[in-house]
């Protein structure tokens, strides 16, 4: 099967500051990659230089198509989703007001004669907060609340692909169930994503690869099963014992 993400020796910067050294990576139709590394060691970056957000030289394509040059509005109507860390919800809009950008964004996929394969009602019935507080201005809501809305809102988006970057940092733990839940639902819509964690929480329930990432490299790359077996991997880079 042809990857629907490639990349390959990427690499990308901060002003003079080097984040990624020559990444290699690729995400399959459907498929959960689970992205994991310590803070600082370069998996966000790798997100927002797929996103066109950082200066990065090397090859990205989608679906076979170059993202050199694109801006972030025209990779997302490709069909890429992006949940950043800090969640980057309209605060002055309602949570409903939110929802409905996100619908308004998969315009394209309509166009191709595609029915949506998250809708409103969906959105609505997972996070059932979000119903509760359709009208209640996102920036009044709580971290967890705008985590789901943030989700939510990339989900409506219809996306082929979603980079979400650490879903269940600082989240209580019936929030994270929630959060998991969307996401193993998308899976088996077809979603592919492309799962960014620092822990294996989330991860260990819907992501059949991992790869992990040390100093703006890839250090490993393998199936779910294979990784847990790696004690030496899980020590160096992630600080497991």
């Amino acid at each position: 099967m042809s990857a629907l993400l490639e990349i390959r020796d990427l690499n990308a910067w901060y002003g003079a500051s080097q984040a990624l050294h020559g990444v290699t990576l690729s995400v399959a139709p459907g498929e959960v990659l689970a992205l994991v590394g310590r803070n600082g060691s370069g998996r966000s970056t790798l997100a927002r230089a797929i996103m066109g957000l950082v200066r990065s030289e090397g090859e990205l394509r989608f679906a076979g198509r170059p993202l050199a040059g694109l801006r972030t509005f025209e990779i997302a109507r490709l069909g890429v989703g992006y949940v950043a860390e800090h969640r980057d919800v309209f605060a002055a809009l309602s949570v409903h007001e939110n929802l409905l950008l996100g619908i308004a964004s998969n315009a394209v996929q309509r166009a191709r004669g595609r029915a949506p394969r998250f809708t409103l009602d969906d959105a609505y019935a997972l996070f059932p907060v979000l119903a509760e507080r359709r009208r209640t201005r996102a920036g009044a809501l709580s971290g967890g609340e705008q985590q789901m809305l943030a989700l939510a809102r990339a989900l409506l988006g219809d996306p082929d692909l979603l980079l979400i970057d650490e879903p269940g940092e600082g989240l209580a733990s019936l929030v994270m169930q929630q959060v998991a839940a969307s996401l193993q639902l998308l899976r088996e819509r077809g979603v592919a994503m492309l799962l960014i964690e620092q822990r294996l929480v989330i991860a260990r329930a819907i992501a059949s690869r991992v790869a992990v990432m040390g100093h703006g490299e890839i250090v490993f790359d393998g199936m779910l099963d294979a990784f847990v077996e790696r004690a030496d991997v899980m020590y160096e880079w992630l600080g497991v014992g």
